[in-house]
């Protein structure tokens, strides 16, 4: 009702922009979810696109550093934990291709945009797993920092994404717990283990921490996407978010934070860490990371060995669409 009755104000229009401009951001004030046949500003749809693309992105390209230990897991029983957590990935970027397609964009579209390098997605994936700790340290501290990111999702303006974000968030916290428990495992086990995990930790921390983007002062999209409430925290408020909760985990189990700058401020209750390698996290992004070219190079031979799989879907589809007309027209 109360949309209705913002879809019906006369607004006049002025030097601004189009009144519907200001009926869309009333109904983003009044926390109404903005549906896919709705109007949106252009800014809003490409911000979105671009939003959704590489966080679909970002999970299926997270499926390759841990898919690499499937063969090589050092049981059946952590073997099956990450078949499972491997196809829960794939699922999360078919939810948000889905999402993305409901604005505009072709699943066909965005893949091409990945495998031609065009596309981006999370830094994080582009470094190696190692040895087996990786794989705990992936679901400990890559998928506790995604939840970071991705709860607040769950409260995103645009309805298609936010609904996506409600079973892909139940399912990385599932992952958060498993990967941590992996680690404290390794840990109580044998000396020898426990500096696995350590050497573990030491490499993905500072990746881990970047994977909230650049600082507030320098990112190009968060003022925007938080006042389209997009977005409800900004990225330093969702890496301390991070920072004060993995801290702690990691002290618990004897692990030392790779940082010599770390601190507790009493004041603010809050740790504080040294300097982040921004010219790293640049690098990486653009294309200079340690995994990018394998990580694109496996998507492109995936999309081309797949495409017979693709054309013969199509055709039986084709076909069975014309007998059924061929039934009706009957």
């Amino acid at each position: 009702m109360y949309t209705q009755a913002l879809n019906n104000l006369d607004l006049p229009q002025n030097d601004e922009g189009d009144p519907r401009e200001a009926r869309f951001m009333a109904r983003i004030d009044a926390e109404e979810r903005i549906e896919p046949n709705d109007f949106m500003p252009e800014g809003y749809r490409k911000t979105l696109v671009r939003q959704i693309a590489q966080h679909a992105h970002s999970e299926i390209i997270g499926m390759l550093p841990e898919g690499n230990w499937i063969t090589r897991a050092p049981s059946l029983r952590r073997k099956a934990a990450l078949l499972a957590k491997v196809q829960d990935e794939g699922g999360h970027g078919l939810y948000l291709y889905c999402a993305a397609e409901t604005l505009g964009k072709s699943r066909e579209e965005m893949m091409d945009e990945l495998v031609d390098g065009r596309a981006k997605y999370s830094s994080i994936f582009n470094y190696p797993t190692l040895t087996w700790a990786d794989i705990g340290m992936i679901g400990w501290l890559v998928d506790g920092a995604a939840i970071m990111n991705q709860i607040p999702l769950c409260r995103c303006s645009f309805g298609p994404y936010a609904r996506a974000m409600i079973r892909i968030c139940k399912e990385e916290s599932f992952h958060q717990r498993q990967g941590y428990e992996q680690i404290m495992t390794l840990c109580a086990g044998t000396p020898e283990q426990k500096e696995l995990a350590q050497d573990s930790l030491n490499r993905w921390w500072w990746p881990s921490i970047m994977m909230f983007g650049p600082s507030d002062g320098d990112s190009v999209h968060s003022a925007k996407s938080m006042a389209w409430k997009i977005k409800r925290f900004t990225n330093d408020e969702l890496r301390q978010k991070f920072i004060d909760a993995t801290v702690p985990q990691a002290h618990r189990i004897g692990l030392e934070i790779p940082d010599p700058d770390l601190k507790f401020n009493e004041e603010t209750g809050h740790w504080e860490i040294g300097e982040i390698d921004w010219e790293e996290f640049k690098r990486v992004l653009a294309g200079g990371g340690p995994c990018n070219a394998d990580r694109v190079a496996a998507r492109k031979a995936a999309q081309e060995n797949g495409a017979w799989v693709r054309d013969a879907a199509l055709a039986y589809a084709q076909k069975r669409a014309a007998r059924e007309s061929e039934t009706l027209a009957a």
